[in-house]
């Protein structure tokens, strides 16, 4: 498993190919959270090929179905508490060499300098019902931060079978239509950033921090 901390991925070339962010509300079919609002009103913007590409998810999707966004673009400021919160956990609970916890760090929130939200080429997603309510996807949208990491990872064992076919139905419609996901984490998915391109074995990424 490849994670954000790998020196392959911050080696990847960026070569910015300058699309415009917009906001996910600017599509009638994706439904965007407010879980996540910030004060800057950021979180619903996202790249317009990733919005393109989005698109796609929610019409590949079966009736009675949707795409629920949680998160797009995220600020740097953002980025780095949130790693920082999260190393500091990680390091109450024991860990305490440097290369270590930021390894351990990486596996759930991105260093900065490669972070796909930063470049408004990552969502975190999940699908709900008509009702809106989420479907059970084996545990909850960034569960690390409730002590719920065994369900994070896409292939976590001990989930119910239904939240394995939701995810594969996520995992389905995601991948058809471009996105990668970061495996230790079901929800997060992305295209166009430096991740991608590894893992998809283009030359460059597409999109840098904004």
């Amino acid at each position: 498993m490849i994670l954000l901390s790998d020196p392959r991925v911050r080696s990847v070339p960026v070569r910015e190919c300058g699309e415009p962010l917009v906001q996910v509300t600017d599509v009638a079919s994706l439904r965007l959270d407010d879980r996540e609002k910030d004060i800057h009103g950021v979180w619903g913007q996202v790249r317009s090929g990733v919005l393109d590409r989005l698109k796609l998810v929610a019409a590949a999707l079966p009736a009675h179905t949707a795409l629920l966004v949680i998160e797009g673009r995220r600020s740097r400021a953002e980025q780095q508490r949130r790693f920082d919160t999260y190393a500091d956990k990680l390091r109450q609970s024991g860990v305490t060499d440097p290369a270590e916890l930021r390894v351990r760090t990486s596996a759930f929130v991105s260093p900065v300098e490669v972070a796909p939200h930063c470049a408004g080429a990552a969502v975190d997603v999940t699908l709900v019902g008509d009702s809106g309510a989420e479907l059970d996807m084996g545990g909850p949208v960034n569960g690390h931060r409730f002590g719920a990491e065994a369900s994070c990872p896409m292939d976590a064992v001990g989930i119910s079978d239904n939240a394995r076919r939701a995810r594969r139905l996520l995992a389905v419609a995601m991948g058809d239509a471009g996105f990668v996901n970061y495996p230790p984490e079901w929800w997060h998915w992305s295209y166009g950033d430096r991740y991608w391109a590894l893992a998809t074995g283009a030359e460059s990424a597409l999109y840098g921090p904004v």
